[in-house]
């Protein structure tokens, strides 16, 4: 996934460190479960894109919890978050709250 700019991928929205604990369980397959959501993170930046968000600003990251069980996280700036919260709003309105 790219987005628009070179610096994106060191810009610190990845940064999920203090989110989990950092205890790995021996015979969690974590990797099973990240790759599950780097599906899912991996479209949702593509919608982003499609939308007209820059990655550099707002972006799905993909992790797995401490079962394994994969997440997905939305990171972003403020600014990026609530004019993506306006987007959502708009077409909620738009198409009566439906999915």
């Amino acid at each position: 996934m790219t987005g628009a700019g070179e610096d994106w991928l060191r810009d610190g929205l990845d940064d999920i460190a203090d989110v989990e604990s950092a205890l790995w369980v021996r015979g969690v397959d974590y990797v099973g479960g990240w790759r599950s959501a780097r599906e899912s993170a991996d479209r949702l930046n593509r919608a982003l894109l499609g939308a007209g968000f820059e990655l550099s600003a707002v972006r799905a990251v993909a992790s797995a919890d401490e079962t394994g069980r994969g997440v997905v996280r939305l990171a972003g700036w403020p600014e990026a978050a609530d004019r993506l919260a306006v987007f959502l709003e708009a077409l909620a309105d738009r198409d009566g709250g439906a999915p």
